[in-house]
């Protein structure tokens, strides 16, 4: 079996501090790939430098939107750039925060907008961020497909039904994290049932969001496994199954992975 964690953040502090261990735990637990996700440009040499030295981990590039007003003036040629580096296979994590609001929303909506069309140019997919912002994150993604096609999902998606059905029908792949395994979470858990299984990625986002049966501790990629085996409960799946579905349709939108 063979498992991807499609989002995590190995340079985090509970991470980062015993990073061969963590993803030594991930291998045995069937994880065979991972997705290391920067979210500050301060972070992108670390990111990549961990996918230089480990064969089964890529990278991203990208502005988080709570990053955004100290990166306002990022320039679209940094991120093209950095994302020409081999080990580099998606543009992100990027998008709309209304949640916490710690960058002024004009600049977001500006830096999600260059996020896509850096991915628009470069044919890498983009990684989406959205919280309490389903319509301001909706209108851009319909506009900017307006003006060409480009690859993308929902990470983490915590959103509306109307939102799943929406952006699926842009294309979009929506990714589930260990939020999905919580007792609240009966909405999410109905939208997780009926999703396209060949629009499905699972993730942890570690260390955040640790699946039952490990709330309260910090999240790592091994934990996907959790979430992956609940989610194929929920779709009268086997692990093996879903474990197959999610990899097949990671290589397929990171096609640059496979490379």
């Amino acid at each position: 079996m063979r498992l991807i964690d499609s989002h995590c953040h190995l340079q985090y502090k509970g991470l980062v501090d015993d990073q061969a261990a963590v993803l030594e735990r991930a291998r045995h637990a069937g994880v065979s790939g991972m997705l290391n996700i920067s979210t500050r440009q301060s972070e992108w040499d670390a990111v990549i430098a961990t996918a230089e030295r480990e064969p089964d981990v890529w990278a991203s590039v990208g502005i988080h939107p709570h990053e955004a007003d100290a990166h306002a003036d990022l320039g679209r040629e940094a991120l093209i750039a950095a994302s020409s580096h081999p080990r580099v296979i998606g543009i992100g994590e990027t998008g709309l925060d209304y949640y916490y609001d710690k960058s002024d929303r004009a600049v977001q909506r500006a830096l999600f907008r260059m996020h896509i069309g850096v991915a628009r140019e470069t044919g890498l997919p983009i990684i989406i961020h959205t919280r309490d912002a389903e319509e301001d994150t909706l209108s851009i993604l319909e506009d900017e497909m307006g003006k060409g096609a480009f690859l993308a999902l929902i990470h983490c998606f915590t959103a509306s039904s109307a939102f799943a059905r929406k952006v699926l029908d842009l294309g979009l792949t929506i990714s589930l994290s260990g939020i999905v395994t919580f007792k609240n979470a009966a909405d999410l858990q109905e939208i997780a049932a009926g999703l396209p299984a060949h629009r499905l990625l699972v993730e942890t986002d570690s260390p955040f969001l640790a699946p039952v049966p490990h709330r309260g501790r910090a999240c790592e990629p091994a934990f996907v496994r959790d979430t992956a085996a609940f989610v194929a409960r929920l779709r009268g799946a086997t692990i093996e199954e879903l474990a197959e579905t999610t990899t097949s349709n990671f290589f397929n939108l990171f096609a640059k992975a496979s490379a």
